[in-house]
């Protein structure tokens, strides 16, 4: 039997808890696309989860078209002061997620973008679908940040020319280079997300706990300071007019016009 944990109709997600999992739904048609409010939300439930004793184990998925086509632009072009709050609440959702007590699956499936990578990036599990496909288009939306999560699925040369292009990976790619744990049809996602997630929730809580603590330590580096590092170039980018210009063209849907680089290309000629 589930039992429904959070009821507020504002929230763009739900939560149930089941046999000692508890399963967050990211559900904002028509991409779930978060603003600032709907990440910091996020990261406060994911906490929230990771203090509740009944829940063992956590399988975040997605709703309707995608897992999550990650920031809402939109909100940026019409409010670009607001990349501050953003930022904070992209933070705050992947450290909620790597830093979590418990073990995070995420189950994906269609786009996974932007802060869609940041959640699995920062997740110890990633099964998808068939039909997911993995991407960083910041360069094409006049921001940075993503690599240091994308780094934790794939090698450093793979981020790269995915970060430079915007170009995506699909899931079987992704299961090839290691970054997935299984590739299943959509409609078996859920269930497969489930059939990890049951064998892990039969463990001790508190192993499971210190296995976490343990694996986070041996990492390569900090990930929350590297991807602070990449925020601050955010910041940095979003001061630019070629910012402003690839958000402009991304909501009115046609090609941007990057004057600025034109004019740097032409005087190196």
């Amino acid at each position: 039997m589930t039992e429904p944990i959070n009821s507020v109709r504002s929230l763009p997600f739900s939560i149930e808890r089941e046999g000692g999992i508890g399963e967050l739904v990211i559900d904002q048609p028509p991409v779930n696309a978060l603003d600032a409010r709907g990440w910091q939300a996020l990261a406060d439930a994911i906490d929230a989860l990771g203090r509740d004793d009944c829940v063992h184990v956590i399988v975040l998925r997605g709703a309707g078209r995608g897992f999550c086509a990650g920031v809402d632009i939109k909100e940026l072009a019409a409010h670009p002061e607001r990349i501050v709050a953003v930022n904070a609440g992209n933070y705050a959702t992947f450290r909620a997620v790597h830093r979590n007590p418990k073990p995070v699956i995420v189950a994906v499936h269609g786009f996974v973008l932007g802060g869609g990578i940041g959640i699995c990036g920062a997740a110890d599990v990633i099964v998808a679908s068939d039909c997911a496909r993995f991407g960083v288009p910041e360069i094409d939306r006049g921001a940075m940040g993503g690599g240091a999560h994308l780094q934790r699925m794939f090698g450093v040369q793979k981020v790269r020319a995915m970060y430079f292009t915007g170009d995506m990976v699909d899931a079987a790619e992704a299961y090839r280079l290691g970054a997935v744990e299984r590739v299943v049809p959509r409609e078996q996602l859920r269930e497969a997300a489930f059939e990890i997630a049951r064998k892990i929730a039969t463990k001790s809580p508190a192993m499971l706990q210190l296995a976490k603590e343990a694996l986070n330590g041996i990492e390569d580096g900090d990930l929350e300071d590297k991807y602070r590092w990449e925020q601050g170039f955010t910041l940095q980018a979003y001061m630019t007019n070629d910012s402003a210009e690839a958000r402009s063209a991304f909501v009115e849907k046609r090609d941007a016009q990057f004057s600025e680089a034109e004019r740097k290309t032409g005087a190196r000629a």
